[in-house]
């Protein structure tokens, strides 16, 4: 039975969400950035967040304001994302009306929130995955009598998505702690449920086997309620999914800028507009002996405060121009070189070992750390073998196979990283990191910005690169230029073991997004003239900061001061091929291996390039609108009055993909010939 208190709290926010919507439609020009709000949703968005605690974790969708008022956020709170101010609680002014996030003050715990529609689903089911994985291990950090839930609200139109099925498959397939909370108002912007959908979600359910599902009358606060109740008993209690398709009609605008009279019928809209919650609910206070004076009390006085939250919220502070580049990053605690590089009793690994020994040696230490990606499991320890034996000895629950889900395996670290487990996946070559741009891009790369520092996506992303003697079009690829055009996101590439070692463990210690990318070819070695890629291991306390290059191969001091000298800039296998051409050149040749391509190492590029006066920018990559293009006009604008000749760029030809011939591979990419071609033509001026 609910409470009397209950169905009135319930109809203050119904009638306080109503009013916000009426107070913003009404102040267009005031209210000048797009918006949706929750008008028509507003009884299964409040039995949803009526019933959530400050232990749980839920995402919003971008019309949930009703939700978010249920869960305890003022529409003051809101008005202040409304309206892009200073002091928005949620991302200070950088994002959209109701795209909260949120860390305590008694609430629920909310990730960012994007707008790319249902991609939530997947960096919210990495909750509910960090979660289950918490609490088995016993590291669960609550003082509840209850376990923590996950809801992820949704329009039927996002089940659409191919990433939300991804989302379901891994909840169903570990079992996870999750309310999936569908609302569905036929409309997806200006396509009609018949166009957009063959069944709706409460039958595409059926297709997970081990997704319990319910349905209910989204506008019947007394059905939501129930519903909402049973399905979060049951992730809460049994720790399994849950879908709630509920049915709500949708009585504003799909947002402030496609508005319903765009694209809807008078007929739709009346249809619509007998389910709306807000009399239903009024009719069932008076059947519950509260009278009218009781009713007009409640929306007189909650009309009131929403005007003076919204007319204090126009009078709040705009952000500070000098805060605009704030929380793009969080600082790192590993800015210095640590532990021995080169022990005195060490031997020399392959450059797939060290990493191997690497993340080994942090799993020991830190039992948080996962490993998951495809193939990285027990039996085969991934394609390369480079996390060979870490499941046999960190068990499933640590090191495990994934499907073929590139998004699920990015966009989970979202999630789990907000719980605090620290997530190191992979993708197994980088031709098929694209699948995961999306979340890449719009989640794991933009949370740290837009919650204003708060969610931090601390993951290291483990990606083989590079061609590798007849790796052909789809295991070949060189993907750099790609990640870099990503802001917010930092992007390691090491050339040797010793690097690669203390890279990854910066990279784990690091509390933003590291990608490493690691060149297949320099694995084991076993291309011709990359021996220098096994090194000495450094000692399990070697940590390599992000963002400083190093000098691979100087120049005699001899040649330098005589103006015969060249500097190339490279990274990866570039390091071996400019070291190879360079045996020709004696002494004539300094090799700056950038190590990290963003944090970007320009102070000693800059000071190098300034030195020799003639510099070589060399990359595997296809060369037109490169990194390596990119790099080639900094160095020229720094140095300008430095250089002796045009800085010289050596890349791939211009193909769509790398040829599976070996031969035509070769005449594809850069070779010690070439390179040894360009160095004399440098030396010449």
């Amino acid at each position: 039975m609910i409470s009397r208190e209950i169905l009135l709290q319930a109809y203050a926010h119904m009638v306080a969400a109503k009013a916000m919507n009426e107070t913003f439609d009404a102040n267009r020009h005031i209210c000048k950035y797009v918006h949706s709000t929750s008008r028509g949703h507003e009884a299964i968005q409040i039995a949803a967040g009526l019933q959530l605690t400050e232990i749980d974790w839920v995402s919003p969708y971008y019309r949930d304001d009703s939700m978010m008022l249920a869960m305890g956020f003022k529409p003051y709170d809101l008005m202040l994302q409304l309206l892009a101010k200073k002091d928005d609680p949620f991302s200070g002014g950088r994002s959209y009306y109701c795209h909260p996030s949120n860390i305590g003050n008694g609430k629920p715990g909310i990730i960012h929130q994007s707008s790319a529609t249902g991609m939530q689903a997947i960096p919210t089911t990495g909750i509910a995955q960090g979660i289950q994985y918490l609490e088995n291990k016993d590291l669960l950090q609550t003082n509840q009598t209850n376990k923590p839930i996950v809801l992820c609200s949704m329009g039927d139109g996002a089940v659409t998505e191919g990433e939300v099925a991804e989302a379901f498959q891994f909840a169903v397939l570990k079992q996870l702690p999750i309310v999936y909370l569908v609302q569905d108002n036929e409309w997806s912007i200006s396509a009609s449920a018949n166009e957009f959908r063959a069944m709706n979600a409460y039958d595409y359910a059926d297709g997970f086997k081990g997704l319990k599902k319910l349905q209910c009358d989204g506008s019947n606060f007394i059905q939501s309620y129930e519903t909402m109740q049973e399905a979060i008993t049951y992730a809460r209690e049994q720790r399994k999914p849950v879908l709630v398709h509920a049915k709500v009609p949708l009585l504003g605008h799909h947002t402030s800028g496609v508005r319903k009279e765009f694209y809807r019928t008078r007929q739709d809209l009346l249809k619509h507009g007998l389910y709306d919650p807000i009399p239903k609910l009024r009719l069932l206070l008076n059947g519950n002996t509260v009278n009218e004076h009781q009713i007009n009390e409640i929306e007189s006085t909650t009309q009131r405060l929403v005007a003076e939250a919204f007319e204090l919220a126009q009078q709040a502070p705009e952000p500070n121009a000098w805060e605009i580049a704030d929380n793009i990053f969080v600082p790192t605690t590993v800015t210095t070189e640590k532990g021995i590089r080169e022990p005195w009793n060490g031997e020399k690994v392959m450059m797939v070992d060290a990493a191997l020994h690497a993340i080994e040696e942090i799993m020991e230490m830190h039992p948080e750390a996962i490993l998951f990606g495809q193939d990285v499991g027990k039996r085969l320890g991934g394609v390369f073998r480079e996390a060979a034996t870490l499941a046999e000895k960190f068990g499933d629950e640590r090191v495990y196979n994934t499907a073929i889900q590139e998004a699920y395996i990015v966009g989970s670290t979202v999630g789990l990283s907000a719980v605090g487990v620290k997530p190191i996946v992979e993708v197994q070559f980088g031709d098929y990191l694209y699948p995961a741009i999306n979340q890449l891009a719009n989640e794991v790369s933009r949370s740290s910005y837009l919650t204003n520092g708060k969610f931090p996506v601390s993951m290291v992303l483990r990606v083989p690169v590079g061609p590798y003697e007849g790796g052909g079009p789809y295991h070949s690829g060189s993907i750099e230029s790609t990640l870099l055009s990503i802001k917010g996101i930092k992007i390691a590439y090491p050339s040797n073991a010793a690097d690669m070692k203390g890279l990854m463990k910066a990279a784990y210690y690091d509390p933003n997004p590291v990608i490493m990318l690691e060149h297949k070819g320099l694995y084991w070695s076993k291309v011709e003239g990359t021996d220098s890629a096994k090194t000495i291991e450094p000692d399990n306390n070697y940590i390599l900061p992000l963002g400083k290059a190093s000098i691979a191969l100087p120049a005699s001091e001899e040649h330098l001061s005589q103006g015969e000298t060249v500097c190339i800039v490279t990274y990866g296998m570039g390091v071996h091929l400019a070291k190879n051409a360079a045996k020709d050149f004696v002494g004539k040749v300094e090799i700056v291996d950038l190590r990290c391509l963003y944090p970007l190492d320009e102070e000693t590029v800059f000071e190098t390039v300034k030195k020799h006066g003639k510099v070589i920018v060399l990359s595997e990559e296809q060369q037109t609108n490169s990194f390596a293009e990119s790099l080639s006009l900094r160095i020229s604008n720094h140095c300008y009055h430095f250089l002796d000749a045009k800085v010289e760029v050596i890349g791939a030809m211009d193909l769509p993909a790398t040829p599976i011939n070996a031969a035509l591979e070769k005449i594809m990419l850069p070779t010690v010939t070439k390179i040894k071609d360009r160095i004399e033509k440098l030396l010449q001026y």
